[in-house]
This record gives C-alpha cells, sequence and structure tokens, in this order.
C-alpha cells in the first residue's frame, strides 16, 4: 500500500461528543478499505497541530462545515498548494453541514466515507481576505439583520401589543436596510457611499469572482473580478454562515484551484458545484 493509501482521520470534538454512531460508522468504513490513524483532538488547537502533523497521510475530517473551515484555513497557511488536498464525511445537524452538501460531499455517513476510498479530488476555488481569512463558498456583505417590529413607547401600547400576539403572533421579518459602501471589483467601481445598496453577493466561478450589487432604488449591478474590495463605515460580512466584523474595509482575492476536495467521481465534471 502506498503513502497515499493511508488516512489521517481526524474526527472533530463536536461530532465524537454529538453523534458518536455516525463516527464509528466512519471510521468503521475507512478502516476496511485504507490504512487509518484515528486522531481524536480535544479542541481546535489539538485539531490544528494533528492535521499539520499528517505527514504523507491524505487527512480525513469527521465533523461539520466549522472543522471542515478549520482544515482548510490550516492548509492554507501551509501556503503548499499541492497538499491542499482533504475528504469530509459530513457529521452534525443538517443545518451546520449546508456548505458540505453545497460543495458535493454526499449526505449519508456511508456515501461520503466510501467516496473517501474511492472518489477523485477536485480542485477548488478559495476567496482569500486580507486578514488571511478564507471563504468556501458564498460572500454576503454586510450580514442581514433580522429585527422585529419596534416596540411601543408607553405600557398600554406594549398591553396593546401583548394582546395582539396572543390572538395573532407577529411574524419576525428582515429589517432592509441601506448601506454606504464602496464597492471595487478589480479596480472597476460598481457602487460608492452616495449611492446606497442593500447587499453585494460574490460567489467564486471557474477562477474568478462573480459581484451582485443591490442598489436601493435600482436595478442589480454585475461584475467578475480576481479581486473585490469592499469599504465604507463598520460593517457586518456573511461568509460560509459565520458574521464576521464589524470591519471599515477588506479585500478578497480568488486563489482558484487552491485546494482541493475528494468527491465522487461521476460529479468531477463540475466546478465548484452549487445545490
Amino acid at each position: 500500500m502506498s503513502d497515499h493509501d493511508q488516512l489521517l482521520v481526524i474526527v472533530d470534538p463536536v461530532a465524537r461528543r454529538n453523534d458518536g454512531e455516525s463516527v464509528r460508522i466512519a471510521k468503521d468504513v475507512l478502516s476496511a478499505g485504507a490504512k487509518t490513524k484515528i486522531c481524536l483532538p480535544d479542541g481546535p488547537e489539538e485539531f490544528s497541530r494533528a492535521l499539520a502533523r499528517r505527514g504523507a497521510r491524505r487527512p480525513v475530517v469527521l465533523g461539520d462545515d466549522r472543522a471542515l473551515l478549520r482544515a482548510v484555513a490550516q492548509l492554507h497557511r501551509e501556503r503548499d498548494p499541492s497538499e491542499r488536498a482533504l475528504a469530509l464525511v459530513p457529521i452534525g445537524a443538517p443545518d451546520a453541514l449546508e456548505l458540505a452538501h453545497a460543495l458535493g460531499v454526499p449526505h449519508a455517513v456511508p456515501a461520503a466515507a466510501r467516496t473517501v476510498l474511492d472518489g477523485a479530488v477536485r480542485r477548488l476555488d478559495l476567496l482569500v481576505d486580507d486578514s488571511d481569512g478564507v471563504v468556501l463558498g458564498d460572500l454576503v456583505v454586510p450580514a442581514a439583520v433580522r429585527s422585529l417590529a419596534a416596540p411601543t413607547s408607553s405600557v398600554w401600547g406594549t398591553c396593546r401589543s401583548l394582546v395582539r400576539t396572543l390572538v395573532r403572533p407577529a411574524p419576525t421579518a428582515l429589517a432592509v436596510r441601506a448601506h454606504r459602501l464602496r464597492v471595487e471589483a478589480d479596480g472597476v467601481l460598481l457602487a460608492d457611499v452616495d449611492a446606497p445598496v442593500e447587499a453585494v453577493s460574490v460567489r467564486s466561478v471557474a477562477g474568478t469572482a462573480e459581484v451582485t450589487v443591490h442598489p436601493s432604488a435600482a436595478p442589480p449591478r454585475h461584475g467578475t473580478a480576481h479581486t473585490l474590495t469592499v469599504s465604507g463605515p463598520d460593517f457586518r460580512y456573511r461568509a460560509d454562515g459565520r458574521v464576521t466584523g464589524p470591519v471599515r474595509r477588506r479585500t478578497w482575492t480568488v486563489r482558484a484551484g487552491a485546494w482541493g476536495l475528494t468527491l465522487p467521481r461521476e460529479e468531477g465534471a463540475l466546478q465548484n458545484p452549487r445545490p
């Protein structure tokens, strides 16, 4: 058996605590098909150290989207594109695995474990920001703010609101806000602070970033770029389900084919698959 056929299986501690049965199934399938070394880190630091010391073994992560992001961030920090490849067996709640499934990782644990053994590595793009953070999926600037209706200003108003709520609960709604942001795509100005926008959405496709600016009072504007810079008053952004910020300026650069993920062979012709 070659070194490439040896696996380093890193079990995320959250997966181990919350779904030991799925972890056991994944370990059984992997151990039956390859020589494996099992690593059980107790936290993020041990997780990163284990991945950094993998040697010639192929890294396999058992966990959710956060574990996948932690692994990709570690591989990115190593600055060796040829070694930035891993496999994932998704273990966690459905809403904690949306990114993994969007990238093409099978939903079922046995199928994902078999893909580790029989699949093919597909090179995927990476968005890297100027603080060395990584984005695997979609990016939205700024992060949406969820809020309830404005509170009433008096005791009687509060009582009336409570009665209405008991009779017919008031729905929670997304508060649509305008933001004054400057958006530059490869130096081309897509929006400036004098024209408020509701959001900027970004996704990497075939080595470039597809950027869509949603002005408050105009049709969306589209552009493609290798580098995107957003600046303006303090804003937050959502990337891969996580909210970051506030920041006043952030630049993202597309790194084409910067990392590899083992996926089913029949999906191999697609780049950055989406559900």
